[in-house]
């Protein structure tokens, strides 16, 4: 193999995005530049390196099974070079970075981020929108709250709430409603990318196995919250998503129970991250609105209580 020092980091950041992707077309659109320049930076580091790392097939870049180690290990090379560049741009403790998955953000964090700057005005809030679970190496997330059953490799998992659902609809609507099974009736708005299906709460009532009849979709449980408010029909919902809705009247919650799913809200942090005095004050203030919230839940939809 040729001297190291012959290799450009460019290219090298070339094959690795098209090892992980899969494709140049979708490597070019990661790094901003064209298919031909991304090809070109492939086959100069191939060069460079005097060996083949790809195979050009009908199915895109595959590697070939030589090369196979070496870029699994340029991937992780460049996953600490990333973290340590975060890390190096991260100019002090006054500024909290969270990850939130998109409908937790929109729809009960974003409700509650004036109190908090009150409460600590020394600390800045940046909050990044998504509900990807990134590389624990990835060092400028100082927080991620996550739902699901709290087993992240590489990550801890702390329990914020366990996650509750029950159907919710319009307060017209409910006042069609006389039993449970009458909810099978009306029309559903589904959420395509839920953890659960609505036999969890249907089982719980005694009719597992009901059919359901769906009006409308949706790949984002928010827009299904906005179906429902809408009266588009009736939407099974948790604690957090529905509770502003549900607390102002736009929503009521006709039956009971509030059906535990298995799943959960967690604060998530990589195993080896450091105590942070930022990360434990917004642990502690988030606690206690959800705690506060969830007391104000049970008095305006008692199913949750």
């Amino acid at each position: 193999m040729k001297n190291l020092n012959q290799v450009h980091l460019n290219g090298l950041r070339a094959v690795e995005a098209v090892a992980r992707l899969g494709s140049l077309q979708a490597a070019a659109e990661e790094l901003g530049v064209s298919i031909g320049a991304v090809s070109q930076q492939v086959i100069k580091t191939e060069q460079q390196l005097g060996r083949p790392l790809f195979e050009r097939t009908s199915r895109g870049m595959v590697p070939v099974e030589t090369a196979t180690d070496v870029l699994a290990r340029l991937s992780d090379g460049f996953r600490h070079l990333s973290g340590a560049l975060a890390l190096a741009r991260r100019s002090d403790d006054s500024l909290l970075t969270i990850s939130v998955a998109p409908v937790f953000a929109a729809r009960w964090l974003v409700h509650r981020i004036a109190a908090f700057s009150e409460r600590f005005p020394e600390i800045g809030l940046r909050i990044d929108a998504n509900d990807r679970l990134t590389d624990a190496i990835q060092t400028d997330l100082d927080l991620r709250i996550r739902v699901g059953r709290g087993h992240w490799p590489g990550f801890k998992a702390e329990l914020i709430l366990e996650q509750r659902i029950a159907p919710l609809c319009t307060p017209a609507m409910a006042a069609t409603l006389a039993k449970p099974s009458d909810i099978l009736d009306l029309p559903k708005v589904i959420d395509g990318r839920a953890m659960f299906t609505w036999d969890v709460w249907l089982s719980a009532v005694g009719l597992a196995g009901a059919e359901i009849r769906a009006r409308h979709t949706f790949s984002e449980a928010s827009l299904c919250l906005d179906a429902a408010i809408a009266g588009q029909g009736v939407m099974l919902a948790w604690q957090t998503i529905a509770s502003h809705q549900l607390q102002h009247g736009q929503l009521v919650a006709p039956f009971g129970p509030a059906v535990k799913t298995g799943f959960g809200h967690y604060f998530v942090t990589a195993e080896n991250a450091r105590r942070s005095d930022k990360v434990e004050k917004f642990k502690r203030w988030l606690k206690r609105e959800i705690e506060e919230d969830m007391e104000r839940l049970a008095k305006a939809a008692p199913v949750f209580a």
